[in-house]
């Protein structure tokens, strides 16, 4: 499947499509989206920001241990079949960062300012579909980014309930 998944990337305006969308994953989309509370949650806001940032400040500790200690080589690496259509961050792949982040804000917005779902829900699976599209992530470690982000989030907003 990620070898069908990263096919796509051979049709230029997809690739150039999946690379700003991936770019858009490596933050600004989350900071933009956390700076965005205030306007909804009014002096509240501020302080929903910044237990997004406590949340995704755990979630970038927690992947990096993952993915330094578990080392799977990215697809590209591995099958000379798969293109690289997008200079990776570091060597490995397993679990996809983005997807981690992804998923967690998007729990974290549907839960808090859920009227924002209607851009962060299609961005996010554009997002997680962009790792294996690029070929730097095979599916597996897209899911399993996704299922690590749900958790997080679910442990924020259950420590956060007061808020």
């Amino acid at each position: 499947m990620s070898h069908r998944l990263a096919s796509a990337a051979h049709h230029l305006p997809t690739q150039r499509l999946f690379r700003c969308v991936s770019r858009l994953g490596d933050w600004p989309a989350w900071v933009g989206l956390s700076l965005l509370q205030p306007l909804f949650h009014g002096a509240r806001g501020w302080l929903i920001a910044i237990v997004w940032g406590l949340t995704a400040s755990v979630a970038a500790i927690l992947y990096r241990l993952l993915k330094t200690r578990l080392c799977r080589e990215r697809p590209y690496i591995t099958f000379s079949t798969i293109r690289c259509s997008m200079p990776p961050v570091d060597r490995y792949s397993f679990p996809s960062g983005h997807t981690l982040h992804a998923v967690m804000f998007t729990l974290l917005t549907a839960a808090m300012t859920p009227v924002l779902l209607i851009i962060v829900f299609p961005l996010a699976c554009l997002i997680a579909a962009s790792r294996v599209i690029l070929g730097l992530h095979y599916l597996s470690d897209v899911v399993v980014g996704a299922l690590i982000g749900a958790l997080l989030a679910w442990t924020s907003l259950a420590l956060t309930a007061f808020i």
